[in-house]
């Protein structure tokens, strides 16, 4: 059911462990921390997570353990599953000011973005990024075997039509994600005060012929210097590059319209209503543009968002929750 969460505390409450909890349990990891280990309280072993909820008709039971140890396990209605079966059933969305990476950051983390929403918008095509890495670590293997005098460069070729072939396959799936998003992408960033905000995907699908021409290169380097391992996606505000020129407010803007615009995009293509987190979104928007952003998300899905007072949302939430340190109200 639409509705709007607002956790509301003074900071170092624990309201963003409450996100990060969310997080964990829908989708069996962190939005923060990269070691299990860093979200178990000090002085105890492990930590639990367990969250009932419904995906329309249907009611859901998680259950996520974390050990200092051992690895984490991850159970969907009582059954122990990956997490990557957890992430294909539940679809959560997040914005934390850790995400101002998307914007701010190397090609890579964007690439990583592109290569989520590919999975949870176009599933059909969710495998391609994980077996496009696999031909390109066989390849750069087959080249290394080249350089060292133990293969040939014929057998090097079936190699190079797989990673032209998936290469291509998923610069047509990232261009589409990119096509997708645009037109919410720009009106949600209007609204929230970021005027001709533009999406664009840099690079073109990689071919035999052109992987084959560099392949004196490849050989001395080692590694496949074409394709879209090496692409990037430009986010930017009339054709300002926001990584480069954008203001930390006005990035913020722009990872927050790309979490809006993806859940847009879920509810329209797919029929999800995902859950959306959104953490400290409010503290930067003057009045105007919190407005705008309450009257977004009283509108969609399910959306937990935390500020530092009741007052700091415009509108009426479905539910606030009061949060000090170990306990929510």
């Amino acid at each position: 059911m639409p509705g709007v969460v607002l956790l509301h505390g003074a900071n170092g409450a624990g309201k963003t462990n409450l996100l990060e909890a969310l997080h964990v349990g829908t989708q069996g990891f962190s939005p923060r921390a990269r070691r299990d280990v860093q979200m178990i309280r000090f002085g105890v072993d492990a930590a639990r997570i367990t969250l009932e909820g419904s995906r329309g008709q249907h009611a859901f039971e998680t259950d996520t353990v974390l050990t200092r140890r051992e690895s984490r396990t991850v159970k969907l209605n009582g059954d122990r599953v990956e997490s990557e079966r957890l992430r294909h059933e539940l679809t959560t969305l997040v914005f934390t000011p850790d995400r101002l990476a998307v914007v701010k950051g190397a090609p890579a983390t964007r690439r990583a973005y592109l290569d989520r929403v590919v999975g949870r918008v176009l599933p059909a095509r969710a495998k391609l990024p994980n077996e496009y890495a696999s031909a390109v670590g066989q390849r750069n293997a087959a080249l290394r075997r080249i350089r060292a005098g133990q293969s040939t460069r014929e057998a090097l070729r079936p190699w190079t039509e797989r990673v032209a072939a998936l290469g291509a396959d998923l610069v047509v799936a990232r261009a589409e994600i990119v096509m997708l998003l645009s037109e919410p992408f720009a009106e949600l960033s209007g609204l929230l005060g970021l005027a001709g905000a533009a999406l664009a995907y840099e690079g073109a699908p990689p071919s035999v012929a052109e992987l084959e021409s560099r392949l004196e290169a490849d050989v001395d380097r080692g590694v496949t210097g074409a394709g879209p391992h090496l692409h990037d996606a430009r986010i930017a505000a009339n054709d300002r590059d926001l990584r480069v020129y954008g203001s930390q407010g006005e990035q913020r803007v722009a990872v927050l319209s790309l979490v809006l615009a993806e859940a847009d995009l879920l509810r329209s293509r797919l029929d999800v209503s995902p859950l959306v987190l959104l953490d400290d979104v409010l503290s930067e928007l003057d009045g105007e543009r919190r407005a705008a952003l309450a009257d977004v998300i009283t509108r969609t899905a399910q959306t937990v968002v935390t500020a530092t007072s009741a007052e700091a949302l415009p509108s009426s939430p479905s539910v606030a929750l009061s949060v000090t340190p170990g306990s929510v109200a």
